[in-house]
C-alpha cells in the first residue's frame, strides 16, 4: 500500500514536467507523423486528406524525388567531415603538446575563436569576405595570379568541398580541445618507455596516443557524428539562402526537408522527410549504444 502511494506521488511530483515533455516533444513527433500520411500541401492546406504510405514511398522508391541522392549527399558530408576532423584535429592537439612550446596558451586560445564566434556571423563572413564572386579574397588571389575570377559555390562539388571546409572551421576548435585534455591526462612515463626501447614518434603515437585517448574522445565523436548529419546552417547559408542561392544543387537531408516545406509547401512530403531522418537517427543511436556496450 505504502509502496502504491509513494509511485503516485512520484507520478504526481513529475506530472508538470511530463505534461510539458509531452507538449513540446510527444505531440510535434506524432503530428508530424500524421501529416505526413497525407497530401497536406499549398493547394491542400485545410482539405488535405489520408494517403497512407505515399510520400514514404516516393522518398524511398523514386529516385528523381531527390531525398535519396541528397541522403547519399549527406553521408558522404558525415563521412568526409568527421575523417578530416579526426585527423587535423589529433595533428594541432599533438602539436600543442609538445614539450617546451612557447605561447601554448595563446594558441590554444586563437584555436577556439571560430568556436566561440557565433555560427550565423562566420558563415556570412566566409561567404561574403572569401567565396564572393565580385569582391571574395579567393576571386581577388586568383586575378593577382592572373586567373579568371569565378563563382566558387556554383556547382554541387565545390558546394561540398567549400562547406566542408566552413564546417571544420567551426567544428574543429571541439574536437581539438577534447584531444587536447585527453593527451594531458596521459602519463608521460609511457612514452620515456617508449622512447628507452626505441619507439619512434610515430609509433609512440599508433601504440600509445591512439589507444589511450580512444575512450575520452568517443562521446565526442558520437555527438559531432550526429550534429555533423544534422548539419544545416552551413549549406543553407552558403548555398540555399533564399535571394542569394549560388547555383549549386547540393543538399543534405535537412536541407531538402526545408525546401519542401518552407519553399515548395509541400507539408505531407516534408514531414515524411523529417520523420525517416527522424528514424535514422534513432537506428544510428541504437547501433551505437551496442558497439558502446560491448
Amino acid at each position: 500500500m505504502r509502496k502504491g502511494r509513494g509511485c503516485l506521488r512520484s507520478y504526481a511530483w513529475s506530472a508538470p514536467s511530463l505534461t510539458l515533455i509531452a507538449l513540446m516533444v510527444v505531440f510535434p513527433i506524432l503530428y508530424t507523423l500524421y501529416i505526413s500520411l497525407t497530401n497536406m500541401s499549398v493547394y491542400h492546406w485545410f482539405d488535405f486528406s489520408f494517403i497512407g504510405l505515399e510520400n514514404y514511398r516516393r522518398a524511398l522508391l523514386v529516385f528523381d524525388s531527390g531525398f535519396l541522392s541528397a541522403l547519399l549527399w549527406t553521408i558522404l558530408w558525415t563521412i568526409v567531415n568527421m575523417a578530416v576532423q579526426l585527423v587535423l584535429a589529433f595533428a594541432l592537439a599533438s602539436l600543442l603538446n609538445v614539450k617546451k612550446l612557447r605561447l601554448r596558451k595563446l594558441y590554444k586560445t586563437i584555436l577556439m575563436f571560430p568556436w566561440a564566434m557565433p555560427g550565423y556571423v562566420s558563415i556570412l563572413l566566409w561567404k561574403t569576405g572569401i567565396f564572393n564572386s565580385q569582391f571574395g579574397l579567393l576571386n581577388q588571389w586568383a586575378e593577382a595570379l592572373g586567373l579568371e575570377a569565378r563563382r566558387w559555390l556554383a556547382t554541387d562539388v565545390s558546394a561540398f568541398v567549400f562547406c566542408t571546409v566552413v564546417n571544420l572551421w567551426l567544428a574543429l576548435p571541439f574536437m581539438i580541445m577534447i584531444m587536447d585534455g585527453a593527451m594531458q591526462s596521459i602519463d608521460e612515463s609511457c612514452y620515456e618507455s617508449a622512447r628507452l626501447d626505441g619507439a619512434t614518434r610515430l609509433q609512440r603515437a599508433v601504440y600509445i596516443t591512439i589507444p589511450t585517448i580512444r575512450p575520452m574522445i568517443a562521446p565526442a565523436v558520437i555527438i559531432t557524428v550526429f550534429t555533423t548529419f544534422k548539419q544545416f546552417d552551413v549549406v543553407y547559408l552558403l548555398t540555399q539562402q533564399m535571394g542569394a542561392q549560388t547555383g549549386s544543387n547540393f543538399h543534405t537531408v535537412l536541407t531538402y526537408a526545408y525546401e519542401n516545406a518552407f519553399i515548395t509547401n509541400n507539408y505531407g512530403y516534408s514531414s515524411a522527410i523529417s520523420m525517416l531522418i527522424f528514424a535514422l537517427l534513432l537506428l544510428f543511436s541504437r547501433l551505437q549504444r551496442k558497439e558502446v556496450s560491448r
